[in-house]
């Protein structure tokens, strides 16, 4: 059935209805043919938008040569009676997933390493299953977030507050206005920077890092950046233009749990 065919199909089921109520159909009928042209319009205009995803979706194919290719790059240099056939639960879902994102570098490139981690039998065992559904909820961003995490360093995170001056009953305690800034957007390149104290809620979702209370880097100059930054500072004269606020810093960090440190081991170092 052709796309036009099953869009008529809804316009002669809309205005089928008029026609089983006869009764109003002096009123109804002219509303429902609107309708019907509506629902043509969205129609196709749906068909358009769809259309460039089904060309994404890869097919066997493009997985094959996908293994052939990034996976076996990473295989080059493991030794050949250390080569294994990867556990199902690992390896099928990473494979059916490629369907989906393998367009997306950032994305498949976790995947490729995970694929050769599973079939290393050094590493076998650090290739958890839960990798696969955590690379699922990664957008490409956040994948580039998690690059960072090679190498040990310091994450520094920054919360901006208003608070009243003179403290009172009636006017008492403060608001965060800005959560979790950070420079760790554009140091990653990311395409949406703005959105990365979001990415970061998703990464503590997920488990790979945290951000602990009452947790601060002490070495000097850490928050530097941070509290100079432009946005930083055009917030903060805007509170200090209020007579009954005051802006305070409040210093923080991301840290990297043990489960992300694995995730990062496995999923970004790559064997290559």
């Amino acid at each position: 059935m052709t796309d036009e065919s099953k869009v008529r199909d809804v316009v002669d089921a809309v205005t089928g209805v008029v026609q089983a109520v006869p009764v109003y159909q002096d009123v109804v009928q002219p509303a429902a043919q609107e309708l019907g042209k509506a629902l043509q319009t969205v129609a196709k205009s749906v068909h358009l938008a769809l259309a460039p995803v089904s060309a994404l979706v890869w097919g066997y194919d493009q997985i094959k040569d996908f293994v052939a290719t990034k996976v076996a790059e990473r295989l080059k240099n493991v030794a050949e009676e250390n080569i294994v056939t990867p556990k199902p639960n690992v390896a099928g879902p990473a494979l059916e997933s490629l369907r989906y994102t393998g367009h997306e570098n950032s994305l498949s490139e976790l995947y490729a390493n995970l694929i050769a981690a599973s079939m290393d039998k050094t590493t076998a065992a650090g290739a958890h299953p839960a990798f696969v559904e955590i690379i699922k909820q990664l957008t490409p961003d956040e994948a580039k977030l998690v690059g960072l995490f090679i190498r040990p360093r310091a994450f520094p995170l920054l919360n901006v507050r208003r608070e009243y001056k003179q403290q009172t009953p009636e006017k008492s305690g403060g608001k965060d206005v800005m959560i979790n800034f950070s420079l760790l957007g554009q140091e990653a390149n990311l395409e949406f920077p703005h959105l990365t104290p979001t990415y970061i809620d998703n990464l503590c979702r997920l488990g790979l890092a945290e951000v602990p209370a009452m947790y601060e880097y002490t070495a000097p100059r850490v928050y530097e950046a941070l509290e100079n930054a432009p946005a930083v500072q055009n917030l903060k004269a805007q509170i200090d233009a209020n007579e009954e606020w005051t802006c305070v810093f409040e210093r923080k960090g991301l840290r990297v749990t043990e489960l992300g440190k694995q995730f990062v081991a496995v999923c970004v170092q790559s064997k290559a």
